[in-house]
């Protein structure tokens, strides 16, 4: 702040400079004016410097590193160094480096891969072939330090002969079951044919899947290859029967074509740079596909016998059983042979042998002599016999609860006594008070616990089921009734079936065979000791009211699918679940009474009939049944009928999978140029028209796709 005074000679002088006549003041003020104009500058640059801010950097970097020279070159041939020196034009990191970097031949010392700086450095710690061509394959793991941008499909070849083995074989790797891309396993090639080479031998040239489940085998010499894929869990670059595996039935023999392109380069941001014509080798084949699957191997053992509760035995094995092993009680001896109720699992590799009678309950220990089937040192199938012993002791927390209701029952006996023997001696004593004590003390009957496994709204392809918690002894004629509403009124329905047990496997849940009147209200009321349990006790009454959704609620799908084959479509939500499955008849699969919203196909053609997806076996060269998906959403609406032709082969396998349902898909670049466009996800009615977006930009990977024989056909006569 400046005082009045300097304001005033302010004022003054430039009175004075501006009057031709004032000479005598001018060259004063001139000197003034000069130290108010410094003055003015200084106050500026202050107020300048008062509003702090962020300097403004330069444009994003979008760009991966470069390479800027190698030690030794790329390419080279008689190398005779274990060690490789890249260096780039900046910093950078390897990330992922145990799924994503992998060197072939394979290498039974892991290398050690360092990042310093702008160099990375391979130590290859196995001693180096003679003649072979080694490949580094880092994939997408080498990344700028800033801003992580990935140098995509780089790796380095050199070798230790005089020539470079340059032929190369491309391919995908997809999982049989859903066609998700399998990422980062490994894909493998033998020269030797043998059958037991993928069990036996290490792969002679081996690569990893990308993020899209893509592949590249590079370094190959000329020559005849079996390809196979392998999720390889314990490291060994061979097969296992309990590992993932896929296997190529065919024979490569790889090769290379030259062809010339009308070539486009971009600049960074993706604008047009130059056009020219280029001359280009293609590698062959460049469309490889393995279906990846588990043969589900498990070995037949008995894995373990338990008691988990007084009730119950429970008898598990290591794989599914076809022939349920036989028991004999041997202590305490019982007369009768029906001492327990058998439930099977769906999986089929567990057993729970419910126990009816209250002898055996009561047991703290049982012992049962038990012949079941195994596999010996050889893999053959043979019986066993075993005395098992089957112990039970309550938990230390259920004893303790026990044993504090049972004080608290003492301490209310005590009070109710002491009430009673005042009201003896003629002393006033409230009734109320001994009533309530008495109702406190009253031992609850046990009941068969029964509900409704759903209430409220039934689809027209429901059937009404019930649960109980115990295993069923008899059922009483005529103890279930339903009616149903006629405007305001209930009217029985005459004919009531009987419940009837839901699933061989399943011994606590029934169902009512009835079909269902769409727009309909039921109301079911089961009587009182309707069922009884094997202990015993019965169900208490239950009333419920259901109601049927009317068929204007639906849509009618129906898909014609150019398969005469044995096959069946399952229909799945927006989470990839099946919601419903089909068979496939005369070329049609009929989905009816579908609730309105969006869902997705899957197709799979059933060889052997039994309307589930079967798995392969390498053994028996044995490959997995073929899936195919629809590739675009099915939008359904209320109270409409959709119809959709279905050419399983005119998509690419690996695109068939839509976005939505897809779960393996690659990372997300966090600097890409554009956005990702947001797409709309279906309404729950079906409301949204608009096409997916395809966040990655998936493309297919080679010329043609990857479905088979089948596939390659339908294109061959389309062009």
């Amino acid at each position: 702040m400046r005082d009045a005074k300097s304001k005033k000679r302010d004022a003054e002088c430039a009175a004075t400079l501006l009057w031709p006549g004032a000479l005598r003041h001018r060259a004063s003020c001139i000197a003034h004016g000069a130290l108010l104009l410094v003055h003015c500058v200084l106050c500026l640059l202050l107020a300048g410097c008062a509003n702090i801010g962020s300097p403004e950097g330069g444009p994003r970097d979008y760009t991966p590193p470069r390479v800027l020279r190698t030690s030794p070159e790329m390419g080279a041939v008689n190398v005779t160094s274990n060690k490789v020196e890249i260096t780039f034009d900046e910093i950078v990191n390897i990330k992922d480096q145990q799924k994503k970097v992998i060197v072939s031949p394979v290498q039974h010392d892991p290398p050690l891969i360092r990042a310093l700086g702008k160099k990375i450095t391979v130590e290859l710690r196995d001693t180096l072939l003679p003649g072979t061509t080694y490949v580094i394959d880092f994939s997408n793991a080498i990344e700028d330090n800033n801003e992580g941008n990935p140098l995509d499909g780089y790796a380095f070849t050199f070798s230790t002969g005089p020539e470079i083995d340059s032929l190369r074989v491309s391919g995908i790797v997809l999982r049989a079951s859903d066609l998700e891309p399998m990422q980062h396993v490994l894909v493998g090639l033998h020269s030797n044919l043998s059958d037991t080479a993928f069990s036996r031998l290490p792969f002679e040239r081996v690569t990893r899947t990308n993020d899209l489940g893509q592949f590249t085998v590079m370094g190959l010499k000329p020559g005849r290859y079996h390809a196979f894929a392998l999720n390889d869990a314990d490291g060994d670059y061979r097969m296992a029967r309990t590992e993932d595996i896929a296997f190529l039935d065919e024979v490569l023999i790889p090769t290379t074509a030259t062809f010339t392109s009308q070539d486009t380069t971009f600049t960074f941001d993706h604008r047009v740079d130059t056009v020219v014509q280029a001359e280009h080798t293609r590698y062959l084949p460049d469309g490889v596909l393995l279906t990846m699957f588990n043969e589900g191997y498990e070995q037949l053992y008995l894995r373990k016998a338990s008691r988990p509760s007084a009730s119950k035995l429970l008898v598990q094995f290591g794989a599914a059983i076809d022939t349920l092993p036989e028991l004999r009680l041997l202590q305490p001896q019982l007369a009768r042979s029906d001492w327990n109720r058998l439930e099977r699992t769906a999986r089929g590799d567990s057993l729970v042998y419910w126990l009816t009678d209250s002898t055996l309950i009561k047991a703290d220990t049982l012992m049962v002599q038990m012949r079941y089937q195994g596999v010996d040192s050889t893999e053959r199938i043979v019986w066993h016999t075993d005395t098992v012993r089957f112990g039970y002791r309550k938990p230390r927390y259920q004893v303790k609860l026990e044993e504090e209701e049972q004080k608290e029952r003492e301490k209310l006996q005590g009070e109710l006594q002491h009430l009673r023997d005042q009201l003896a001696a003629g002393k006033p004593v409230e009734e109320a008070d001994i009533r309530d004590l008495e109702k406190q003390l009253e031992v609850p009957v046990p009941k068969l616990k029964l509900t409704a496994v759903k209430s409220g709204t039934l689809e027209v392809t429901d059937t009404i089921k019930l649960k109980v918690d115990a295993p069923i002894a008899a059922i009483a004629p005529g103890g279930f009734h339903i009616e149903m509403k006629r405007d305001t009124l209930w009217v029985p329905m005459a004919g009531v079936p009987e419940p009837q047990p839901a699933s061989e496997y399943d011994l606590f849940t029934y169902s009512l065979p009835m079909a269902l009147t769409p727009d309909s209200t039921y109301r079911l009321t089961v009587d009182s000791l309707a069922m009884t349990s094997v202990y015993g006790l019965g169900n208490d009454p239950l009333t419920v009211e259901l109601k049927v959704r009317a068929l204007e609620e639906y849509a009618n799908l129906t898909l014609r699918v150019n398969v005469r084959d044995s096959a069946f479509v399952e229909l799945l939500d927006g989470t990839g679940k099946v919601q419903r499955t089909v068979p496939v008849q005369g070329g049609v699969a009929a989905l009816p009474n579908v609730l309105p919203g969006a869902y997705y196909a899957r197709l799979t053609l059933d060889s052997n009939g039994n309307g589930r997806w079967d798995t392969g076996n390498y053994a028996q060269h044995l490959q997995p049944e073929e899936v195919y998906y629809y590739p675009k959403t099915l939008k359904l609406r209320r109270n409409w009928d959709v119809e959709q032709q279905w050419n399983i082969y005119e998509t690419a396998l690996d695109l068939q999978k839509p976005e939505a349902i897809r779960k393996n898909k690659p990372e997300k670049r966090k600097n890409a140029l554009e956005p990702d466009k947001k797409k709309k996800k279906p309404g729950q009615n079906g409301e949204e028209d608009e096409e997916e977006e395809d966040e990655f930009n998936s493309q297919s990977f080679g010329r043609d796709t990857y479905s088979g024989n089948k596939y390659r056909d339908f294109q061959n006569q389309r062009r």
